[in-house]
Parts: C-alpha cells; sequence; structure tokens
C-alpha cells in the first residue's frame, strides 16, 4: 500500500497478538510513528475484548489465531460494543477466513509479513474511515470454493475440532444430542468426511470456522 493516506492525528491503537515477540516488536515500531499511541496490548481474544472496552481504542490490531477467541470472534465481540475500527493480522490466510472477517464488518485484513511502514498506513487509512485488504489474500478468496455448510453446521464444526463429546457439543449449543448428530452427518456428507473431526478440519482449513 502507497504512502499517501492522510495522517490522522492521535490514532489510539490496541495491539493483540499471543506471540508475545511479535506483539512487542509490533508495539515497538508502531509506537515510532508520530499520529499512532499504543494504549492497550493483549495476550489473546478474551483480554482484548477486555481492554478495548476499557480503553476504546480508535483501531484494533487483532491477530487471527489466538487462544480464548480468534481475532474474528473478538473483532464481533468488540464492535457489538465498541466504536471502533478492527485489522486483523494472520500468518495463514485461510481462503474463507477473509469473507467471515468482512461478514464482522472488519475494516482491515493484512499478512503479518506486512512491513511495520505499510501496516502503519493501513492503520491511519482504516482509522480515517476507509477499508483496506491485501490484494493477495483478496484474490485468493475470490477464486475460493463457497462453504455449503448452514450456520448450525458450522457451529457444531467449531466445536467439532476439540475433543468435546455429542453430548457436551449439545450442552454447549442448547441443541438436543440427536439434534447435533444430524447436523455432524450432513455436514460430514458435504464435505465427503469420514468423520466429525475429519470434516471440521477441512472445514478449518477451508477458513470457514
Amino acid at each position: 500500500m502507497s504512502g499517501t493516506a492522510t495522517p490522522n492525528p492521535g490514532i489510539r491503537l490496541l495491539v493483540a497478538d499471543d506471540e508475545h515477540l511479535i506483539r512487542g516488536a509490533l508495539v515497538a515500531l508502531l509506537s515510532l510513528e508520530p499520529d499512532i499511541e499504543v494504549v492497550a496490548t493483549a495476550e489473546n481474544g478474551s483480554i482484548a475484548v477486555e481492554q478495548a472496552l476499557e480503553h476504546r481504542p480508535d483501531v484494533c490490531l487483532l491477530d487471527l489465531e489466538m487462544p480464548e477467541a480468534d481475532g474474528l470472534e473478538a473483532a464481533t465481540r468488540i464492535l457489538a460494543r465498541v466504536s471502533t475500527r478492527v485489522v486483523i493480522v494472520t500468518r495463514h490466510a485461510r481462503p474463507g477466513v477473509l469473507r467471515r472477517a468482512l461478514a464482522s464488518k472488519v475494516s482491515g485484513f493484512v499478512p503479518k509479513s506486512t512491513p511495520a511502514e505499510e501496516l502503519a498506513d493501513v492503520i491511519r487509512a482504516v482509522a480515517a474511515g476507509k477499508r483496506y485488504v491485501d490484494p493477495e489474500i483478496a484474490a485468493t478468496a475470490l477464486s475460493a470454493e463457497r462453504c455449503p455448510l448452514t450456520d448450525r453446521e458450522l457451529d457444531v464444526m467449531r466445536h467439532s475440532r476439540s475433543t468435546l463429546s455429542v453430548q457436551q457439543i449439545a450442552d454447549r449449543l442448547h441443541l438436543a444430542p440427536g439434534t447435533v448428530r444430524n447436523y455432524l452427518s450432513s455436514a460430514m456428507t458435504k464435505l465427503d468426511a469420514a468423520s466429525r473431526h475429519e470434516a471440521a478440519e477441512r472445514a478449518w482449513q477451508q477458513g470457514w470456522i
């Protein structure tokens, strides 16, 4: 991205990444920008939500893959309660993730390989009300397969990546165990998977969950 974005004085930024070295590097580099102030950091998605509620930053820079709540889940929770803008950074841009990000009203989506100066420009553009998506990620998303699963099937798939039993998944989703089994069977058929764990892994690889 070019450096033509007009600086927005005093952009208050939250940085969330579960990798300590990366989080520290982002904070150090972005703090060198005269118009960007890092007001909070977080090592997982749940803390990112708490910090966003407390500090009300102008922009939240969230890693996609975080424990407790991933970047998209954290973004959804933050944007429901705070007037802010969200930029997602990721090491592995799985195809369907961008569609989920845009549906979650995320304003920016960039790879972790983005140079600090470009990332600062993205933050400025997003703070000014614009949207930025890395061109390579956008191209990959446009050519990606559409998700064939329903929202409920996706909910069940998310929980199936863990070691939870059908009964535990049913309890968490407030469904009957038989209903969960039906969703699992349908998802497995659509994804041509031999097990629910295989189906969940395929859905994750595509970025649908």
